[in-house]
């Protein structure tokens, strides 16, 4: 019998504003990487409230997101797996942050064209996957009444 697969709950938001994306940057290892704000599902708490306390740590914003774009299971090593919920939020302007986790150096706003330029320096191959697909569905994502949560 095998081991039990147990992945890390993870989530994501892709805050978008007139063709531009948010992302992160952040020292791993001594490289820059970027990624959507973006973290791990704690204890008694919710996808959402998961994703709105990343925002605030990561960026500084107070944002809810809108709704999900897709679910992803990604294996980074065979002792390193993730499935990750990745939804969106809509801003009217481009805003700048300030990051509240020290780990954060800094946010950008980069079009999906700079994003794929810098596709190796991504924290994961899911970064510009699901920026693709927040294209690709047009503002046709999944409403976050398909959680069944009772913090919505």
């Amino acid at each position: 019998m095998s081991e039990r697969y147990k992945p890390n709950t993870t989530v994501a938001t892709i805050i978008h504003c007139a063709g531009k994306f948010l992302l992160v940057e952040e020292l791993i290892d001594g490289e820059v990487r970027y990624n959507q704000p973006a973290g791990h599902l704690e204890a008694d708490e919710s996808l959402i409230e998961a994703c709105k306390r990343e925002i605030l740590e990561e960026t500084g914003l107070i944002i809810t997101p809108i709704s999900l774009v897709g679910i992803y299971q990604f294996t980074a090593s065979p002792e390193l797996a993730f499935v990750r919920f990745t939804f969106c939020a809509e801003l009217p302007i481009q805003v700048k942050c300030e990051p509240l986790d020290p780990v954060i150096t800094r946010t950008h706003w980069f079009s999906r064209e700079q994003i794929a330029k810098k596709a190796d320096q991504m924290r994961s191959p899911l970064v510009l996957k699901s920026i693709d697909d927040f294209i690709k569905q047009q503002g046709k994502h999944y409403s976050v009444r398909l959680l069944n949560s009772d913090y919505l």
